[in-house]
């Protein structure tokens, strides 16, 4: 790419790469430069050529007059010529770029030698390097910024899809209390109607009895599901409710109801609807010590001990490092 671009300003592919070597391959500026400052230098090839026109005007007999030498020097070709539009070249490199460049194929041998570049020309080429320099740093810049606006694009989408997540999570978990709670009505309602049926039953049981009705028909009442207790014990109800006392990390103290059968994600959501929004948090309990783990929000808080009062620790979650 550089010895392209040294060659496109007019210099050879040889005189490039040697300034290129020149410079460590620091890049197109330095050579240029370089370039430059010995544009008067002649060519590697031309030097060998004209060395060994040398050896051979020293072999060459005495007898040979200057006149015809310099005759001889004159009519030797110097460069080459595009005839097409008179452009000189003093290698075939920069004659095979011209040609794949422009699409000329005239070209002939000429005595004319391609003169070296001027102090202008000199400066008009490096203006032309650095310009086509800013040119290519421009679109690189360009490009670098289009890439870091379309991994800003993706960072903010990647954050919505997760927020649409974590919001689908918490309408199904919401879902999921709801339904609890809905089937805990249902089974209320239905063991207060045994109750009433069973009550309806012994008042009836007592009314036939006071009127002297012996052997009554037995009224058909729907079993009670009781508890199994342990021999030798009271039978002991267990609670229909959980009043927990909610300790925030900034101090207050917050006191709210839940049934007993609910799941400890129940508080979880309470709390991130009412008063930690926008924070992530821990359960944890005192006495007896206990941080909740994921598995334990899945449970009744009644088989958590937490029923039918207790007093539930609110911590901010540690960031990870």
């Amino acid at each position: 790419m550089e010895v392209d671009t040294l060659v496109e300003m007019g210099f050879s592919k040889q005189r490039a790469e040697r300034a290129l070597a020149i410079t460590n391959n620091k890049g197109v500026e330095p050579a240029m430069e370089w370039l430059l400052a010995h544009a008067d230098d002649p060519e590697p090839i031309a030097q060998s050529s004209s060395s060994s026109q040398e050896e051979s005007n020293e072999n060459a007999p005495e007898t040979s007059s200057e006149p015809a030498e310099d005759d001889a020097s004159l009519d030797q070709p110097k460069s080459l010529k595009c005839e097409d539009c008179g452009k000189l070249f003093r290698t075939q490199v920069e004659v095979e770029y011209h040609a794949a460049k422009s699409g000329h194929s005239n070209f002939s041998e000429s005595t004319e030698e391609k003169k070296p570049l001027t102090e202008e020309e000199k400066k008009e080429q490096l203006a032309k390097i650095e310009e086509k320099i800013k040119l290519k740093r421009k679109e690189r810049e360009e490009k670098e910024k289009t890439e870091q606006l379309e991994k800003e694009k993706l960072r903010i989408k990647s954050g919505r899809d997760m927020q649409d997540a974590k919001q689908r999570l918490q309408d199904q978990e919401m879902m999921k209390i709801i339904e609890q709670r809905r089937r805990d009505k249902v089974e209320d309602q239905k063991a207060k109607d045994r109750v009433r049926q069973q009550i309806q039953a012994d008042k009836e049981a007592r009314r036939l009895a006071s009127q002297g009705v012996t052997n009554p028909e037995p009224v058909t009442v729907s079993p009670i599901a009781a508890p199994p207790a342990p021999a030798m014990s009271p039978t002991k109800p267990s609670p229909t409710s959980a009043r927990l006392q909610l300790r925030l990390p900034d101090g207050r103290a917050v006191t709210q109801a839940f049934g007993a059968r609910e799941q400890l994600s129940a508080v979880r959501l309470f709390l991130r609807l009412n008063e930690m929004k926008e924070m992530p948090f821990n359960l944890m309990t005192t006495f007896p010590k206990r941080v909740f783990t994921d598995e334990d929000y899945e449970k009744p808080l009644d088989i958590l001990g937490l029923a039918p009062s207790a007093v539930v620790i609110v911590s901010k979650c540690q960031p990870q490092v």
